[in-house]
C-alpha cells in the first residue's frame, strides 16, 4: 500500500510503477465488494480493494504480488468500473495508492468519480493497451511516466524507452492540469467572493457565518 499523499492541486504528470489487472467489464462490486460500503468513512477501504478476487486467487492477484506493492498506475482493459455507481471504488483504489488509470474505456460514472478525486483516467485503443501491458510484464518493477499534456505514457527499462499515445478529453484534462477538479479547494480559494454573493441574497440574510 502506498503512503503517497492524496492529490490536492494541479495534476500534470504521474510517475511510478504500474500494476496490470487484465479483463473486460470489471465492475465496481469486484473493485470493492458491497460489504465494505457499510464503513462510516473511506479511511479503511484500501484493504477491501479486489477483496473477493484476491481471496479466490490466494495471493496471486496482481494487487498481492510483491513487485506491484506501491504501484501508482493501474492498467486495465475495456469498460472498467461498470456496474453500480459507488464512489467507494475510486476511493479504495486511491487509498491503496493508485494515482492514475490507463484503460481502453471506463464507465462514465466511475470516470467522473475518479476525476472528482484527481485520478486521471486515460484511454488508448485495444492494441496499445495490450502492448503496454506486455511491456510492463516484460519489465517488472519498471517505472512509468504518465503525462497529461500531451497525453502519453513512457516506460524506461533496461536501456529501452517505450512511448504510447493516450487520450483524455479536453474538459477533464483542463480540470486536472489547472486544479479545477478539486471542488473543495476551489470553494476555499473563492471564499471572499462566495461570502459577498451570499451576503447579497435576501433569503440568506443573517445566516452567513462570520
Amino acid at each position: 500500500m502506498s503512503a503517497t499523499p492524496f492529490p490536492a492541486g494541479p495534476i500534470q504528470q504521474c510517475q511510478g510503477r504500474a500494476v496490470v489487472v487484465p479483463g473486460d467489464d470489471i465492475d465496481t462490486d469486484r473493485i470493492i465488494p458491497a460489504r465494505y460500503l457499510k464503513c462510516v468513512t473511506f479511511d479503511g477501504l484500501a484493504e477491501g480493494v479486489f477483496a473477493d478476487d484476491r481471496r479466490e486467487r490466494a495471493g496471486d492477484h496482481p494487487f498481492d504480488r510483491a513487485d506491484n506493492q506501491g504501484a501508482a498506475i493501474l492498467v486495465v482493459n475495456r469498460n472498467f468500473g461498470c456496474g453500480s455507481s459507488r464512489e467507494h471504488a475510486p476511493q479504495a483504489l486511491m487509498r491503496w495508492g493508485i494515482r492514475a488509470v490507463i484503460g481502453e474505456s471506463f464507465a462514465e460514472i466511475f470516470f467522473g468519480n475518479c476525476l472528482a478525486l484527481g485520478i486521471p483516467c486515460l484511454t488508448a485503443d485495444h492494441a496499445t493497451v495490450l502492448a503496454l501491458q506486455a511491456a510492463i510484464a516484460a519489465h517488472p518493477g519498471a517505472r512509468l511516466q504518465l503525462d497529461l499534456e500531451p497525453p502519453r505514457v513512457v516506460l524506461e527499462a533496461d536501456g529501452e524507452c517505450l512511448e504510447w499515445p493516450l487520450e483524455l478529453a479536453p474538459g477533464p484534462r483542463r480540470m486536472l492540469v489547472s486544479g479545477e477538479w478539486n471542488g473543495t479547494a476551489q470553494l476555499v480559494a473563492h471564499d471572499a467572493e462566495l461570502r459577498a454573493t451570499a451576503g447579497r441574497l435576501p433569503y440568506l440574510d443573517g445566516f452567513v457565518a462570520a
